[in-house]
This record gives structure tokens, sequence and C-alpha cells, in this order.
């Protein structure tokens, strides 16, 4: 894998990830694909937002149709046809939000499924024979996710085992990758690390400082946050652990946020984003905007003409009206879920274009106060 930084202002960063099935700009925001696909929508509405890399769920997948029918029929892209890249994720964010179903070990962590009850245990390097049958191009390792409040003595639990985890993981990974070299083959899958510690600032820099020491990592991805914390205890938890991360290696945020922690973590030099938020608030009714969200059932919608956001170019806001939308989603009909999914997804995804462009112009802090000027107004 290869990242090739561009350009920076202070800490704001513009690069380009060159994975197996296309680079990837960044910063980037990934849609959501928990099933292998985004729901409301098929590979050409990803392809017509130019989404260029999409996050789908290890464990989902695992459980059902099961990673091995995925491999059978040629891996993610070929069964869902989405050309571009896919991440996966590891299982660990599960662990955490199926905690009844749920005991961490320190050799894995042992769950019932969610469908049948049945039981699994994940261990580092089963999360990934799993990704490695998906074909992702990039998989993340498997960590030990606390949520907050948590005790400073359960989140040291939490780095030392996810430090040790990666250890087994990267090891693994390494071996595969010399196996599948000595058969003539290159691997194209790649490993990103997960830094954890809560909002606690030693156990944070601990846990980024053991896990730079393994090497060989592809990149490095910032977990445990929008988990309980408030917005201001995350955004201090990234300006003190993302300078601890290499300055060549991707930096992921994982599962964050709404428009404003997006802005603000690309403003402490944070590469990757994903998040369900715009798809399941466009489900739910609640549409972004340059100028904040709107609530589409309200009544002041029901003549409105104009399109969902004057400023956006989607293929909603060119064709319908506020006004259908507001019609749409009051009667129940599920062509609103696809329009509404489209354009909050189109915001999401051009709000880190724009970025990008900014960053590459010099110009991100004008940038970075526009969207708060507009938002605010």
């Amino acid at each position: 894998m290869e990242f090739n930084l561009q350009k920076t202002e202070n800490n704001a960063r513009a690069g380009i990830l060159k994975l197996a099935h296309g680079e990837v700009q960044t910063p980037v925001f990934m849609p959501v694909g928990t099933q292998a696909s985004v729901k409301a929508l098929d590979f050409n509405d990803l392809l017509s937002l130019n989404a260029q890399i999409i996050l789908a769920n290890t464990y989902h997948l695992y459980l059902r149709p099961s990673e091995l029918v995925i491999k059978e029929l040629g891996g993610l892209h070929s069964f869902s046809k989405f050309p571009k890249n896919f991440l996966t994720d590891s299982g660990g964010f599960q662990a955490f939000s199926l905690n009844s179903n749920v005991k961490v070990t320190e050799d894995g962590i042992l769950f019932k499924s969610h469908i049948d009850g049945s039981k699994h245990f994940f261990s580092p390097q089963k999360v990934l024979d799993i990704q490695y049958c998906l074909n992702s191009d990039i998989m993340m390792i498997l960590d030990d996710l606390v949520g907050l409040p948590a005790s400073k003595e359960r989140v040291l639990e939490s780095i030392n085992r996810t430090t040790k985890w990666a250890k087994s993981a990267i090891d693994y990974h390494n071996l595969k990758k010399h196996n599948v070299l000595e058969q003539g083959g290159i691997l194209t899958n790649h490993i990103f690390a997960i830094v954890q510690g809560g909002i606690d600032r030693e156990l944070r820099e601990a846990s980024a400082r053991d896990l730079t020491c393994l090497g060989d990592f592809d990149g490095y991805a910032i977990g445990g946050l929008s988990v309980g914390e408030t917005n201001r205890e995350m955004y201090e938890v990234l300006d003190y652990t993302t300078p601890l991360l290499p300055r060549d290696k991707p930096r992921y945020l994982m599962g964050v946020g709404t428009p404003k922690d997006i802005i603000e973590g690309i403003a402490r030099g944070v590469d990757m984003f994903d998040c369900v938020m715009p798809t399941r608030n466009a489900r739910n009714g609640t549409i972004f905007t340059h100028s904040g969200k709107i609530a589409i059932k309200s009544p002041r919608f029901k003549l409105d003409r104009r399109p969902l956001d004057p400023q956006c170019s989607c293929y909603t806001c060119i064709n319908h009206s506020r006004a259908y939308l507001h019609h749409l989603f009051r009667a129940g009909e599920m062509s609103y879920f696809r329009l509404a999914s489209i354009h909050n997804l189109s915001y999401y995804l051009n709000l880190t274009r724009n970025a990008r462009e900014a960053i590459l112009q010099g110009k991100f802090a004008e940038f970075y106060r526009d969207f708060y000027r507009q938002i605010e107004e």
C-alpha cells in the first residue's frame, strides 16, 4: 500500500492512498455498507456519488452469509459488484455493542450470534482469516473496545490486550504475505492497528507508542471514541493522539461522526472517517444541509419547492423538491429512503472532498470558518 502526503495546512492533511481497487483521495468519508450493501442504495448509486471506499462489517458477514460463501463468489467486490475499495472492521465494536452476548478473554472474544444464539470465537488470527476470505482492501485488527466512562484499570487492561492482539495479528499477517510471495503472488490486503486508551492521555500515548513500535502496519486507527465522552473530550484526545502516529501512514477515526466532528478531525490531522449517521438519519427523516440539519417531516416543507440543499448538485436535489421528499416520508414510500440517503451521503462525501481541495489550495482555515458561519446563520 502506498500513501502519498500531498499538502498540509497546520495539522490538516491531503493525500492519496493507493489500493488494489483504485486510489482514495484523503480526507475521505467512507459510507457504511454493513452487509456489503449501503442501506437503500446499490453499487450504481455509490459509483454516481464517486464513493472511493466503503466499509463492510466482518462480524455480520461472517454470520450471514459467511465469509466462505463470499470467497466462493469471488470476494466482496465480485459479490456486491462494487468495484472500488472495501475496508472491513474487526468485530471489536460488536463485542462492545452486543456486550450481553459477549465474553472477552486474553485470547480473543467469545460471542453468541444475535441471529440464532450459536457460539463463536474471534481470535486475532481468526478475524484476519475471515477478512482474507472477504478480500477487503483494508483489514482492521481485533481490538478491545471500552465504553466510557470507564475506570483507569479497565482502560489499561484494554490497551494491553489490544497491543497483545496487535502483535499476534501483525506476525500472522507478515507470515501470510511471505507465503503468498513465495507462491509468486502479492497480498493486496492491508492491515491497520487501532489505538485505544479512552480519554486518558497517558494511556493513549502508551497505546500509540506500543503499536507504532510493533512496526509494519499500513495505517493506524483511533478507536474508542464517540462511545460516551463529550465532543470536547474527543477533540482533546485527537489533539494529543494524532501527532503520535506516523506522518507517512493514513490515520482513521473510527465511527465518527457528525459533520462538525469530521471537520474538527480533519483540522487535527485525521485522514479517514466512517459513520452510519448520514444514511441512518436520512431514513429517520433528518437531512444534512450546508446551513444545518432539517427535519423533512415538518409541515413547513409541505409546499416547499426548493431542493433539500440549494448548494447541493446530487441527483435528489437536481430532480426533487423538499415538498416531494416530505410527501414520500409522510407516505412511507420506499423511494424516500434512497433519495434521502443519496443526498446525505453526497453531503458527507462533498464535505471531505471540499476540505481536501481547501487544504491543497492552502485555504483550509477559511473553509473551516465558512463551515461554521453557514451552519450558525
